[in-house]
């Protein structure tokens, strides 16, 4: 559940913001390139409609009434360009049919040849033509309107050109982009401040969920959230809120049944073992019934041994399990345990291989009979589960601030997609045959959670199953751990 909330929040937050900044710049884009081009096209056509509106006039003019001959086109040339009013902004040049300058309000242009293409196609084809491009001699953007000036006869005499920076209107096209630009961007940031703000309002509530779904799955059950939403995630924290206080009923109901029913099988099993093992020893009984008793023996101690595992998780559950921490000899404490294991089963034949490689004694808080209650349940485990390899390795190091012990058996081990399942109370693998409560690494776990350490379940590289268990060497670390 807390995965699934997880990948919701961040392909939520990803898909959303990804999605809507993505439309809302390529938006923006398109709406900055049209604004742009219908600005470019708008001052750029309307110089250019201008300039070609007055070399019509007064191409017109000029043919109409001023140049009859070549000396009155030259003379008007100059008398027109003398009085010329709109000197300050447009240039006026007459030129020759050979696209040389006659005159200009520019003198200084005078005799020389601008070699553009309006000139040319103006004289070519007796149309007004217009360019824009760059001034060889300043290097200035420029507009031009090409007039020729035509005899009755049909006769081109010269052309009258116009020409005007295109400085201020560059200025102005750039300051109305960058306007736009500047609109766009403010857009942007909006669109993106008003998506963080919608996707706050739905990706807090679901880390919160987040939060406690995590919390429930790793057992605390009951929890509640406040819920202040009318929506679809008030909807999800009703729904979140019921499934924690049915599971914590179902839990206390379990944990109930689970602790009435092992004291309930406590005392019989507590008769039956005591008489069993008064009987094992009366002489009279022959060896049939001797191994009959024995059987029942074994089963009524691997019930009992059950029940004490069932009571020591209701005890964890209901917050009722205690240690007793005190200095101890970690080592020491790891030998007894193998000791003991040996002598329970020695007519099993396994071998324990055990390795200590710490170079001296070592002392760490911890209470010794739950450590050892972890030691022969592992152990135990091991022997069951790894019986056909008839062989348990034990080793114990010092790793930094931890004391590091490995307890792995030659066994077939356990299917890698079950590896995180099966330290959950009651889970037992698919591939166990074994009879057990199936609590056994659950209770091992939580005291090695008390003990402030951690408890690593994994296949061992060339067969087998190992545990790793790491304890801190001082109570601050401890502490530290717990906390």
């Amino acid at each position: 559940m807390t995965g699934i909330f997880s990948s919701l929040k961040k392909g939520l937050k990803q898909r959303w913001l990804r999605g809507t900044i993505l439309l809302a710049l390529v938006v923006v884009i398109v709406a900055v390139t049209l604004f742009s081009v219908i600005i470019y096209n708008y001052y750029y056509a309307t110089i250019r409609t201008g300039l070609e509106a007055k070399a019509r006039t007064a191409t017109d003019f000029f043919a109409n009434y001023v140049a009859r001959s070549y000396a009155e086109f030259y003379n008007a040339a100059y008398r027109y360009t003398e009085t010329f009013r709109e000197a300050d902004r447009i240039e006026l040049q007459f030129l020759y049919t050979d696209g040389s300058i006659l005159i200009s309000t520019l003198t200084i242009t005078s005799g020389t040849s601008p070699n553009t293409p309006d000139i040319t196609a103006a004289i070519e084809t007796q149309q007004i033509s217009s360019w824009v491009g760059r001034n060889a001699a300043t290097g200035e953007r420029i507009m031009a309107a090409s007039a020729p000036m035509v005899f009755a006869d049909g006769e081109v005499i010269g052309v009258m050109r116009y020409v005007s920076s295109l400085r201020l209107v560059d200025r102005q096209v750039f300051l109305n982009i960058l306007a736009a630009v500047g609109i766009g961007s403010v857009l942007l940031l909006m669109v993106l401040f008003v998506n963080i703000v919608f996707i706050r309002s739905v990706i807090t509530p679901v880390s919160e969920i987040t939060k406690v779904s995590k919390r429930i799955a790793e057992g605390s059950y009951g929890i509640q959230m406040s819920n202040s939403y009318r929506d679809e995630i008030g909807e999800m924290v009703e729904s979140i809120n019921e499934m924690s206080f049915k599971i914590a009923q179902t839990e206390k109901i379990q944990t109930e049944f689970i602790s009435s029913i092992s004291h309930e099988l406590r005392t019989p099993l507590t008769a039956i073992t005591g008489w069993g093992e008064t009987l094992i020893y009366n002489e009279k009984l022959d060896d049939e019934s001797k191994r009959g008793i024995a059987i029942m023996l074994k089963e009524a101690r691997r019930l009992t041994k059950m029940v004490e595992e069932l009571l020591e998780f209701t005890r964890i559950e209901d917050g009722r399990f205690t240690l007793n921490i005190e200095q101890i000899d970690i080592a020491a404490e790891l030998e007894d345990a193998i000791f003991t294991f040996r002598e329970l089963l020695h007519q099993d034949e396994l071998e324990f291989v055990y390795d200590s490689e710490l170079d001296e004694l070592t002392l760490i808080p911890g209470d010794p009979n739950r450590l050892k209650q972890v030691f022969l349940n592992l152990f135990d485990n091991a022997a069951k589960y790894g019986r056909e390899g008839k062989r348990i390795d034990v080793s114990i190091i010092q790793v930094g601030d931890q004391i590091c012990i490995q307890i792995r058996d030659y066994g077939p081990g356990a299917l890698e997609d079950e590896l995180d399942n099966i330290r959950m109370k009651f889970y037992k693998g698919s591939n166990s045959k074994e009879r057990g409560s199936g609590i056994g690494l659950a209770v091992c776990e939580e005291i090695i959670k008390y003990h402030g350490g951690s408890m690593e379940l994994a296949n061992a590289e060339d067969g087998g199953f190992q545990v790793t268990i790491l304890l801190p060497v001082s109570s601050e670390v401890a502490a530290e751990w717990r906390e």
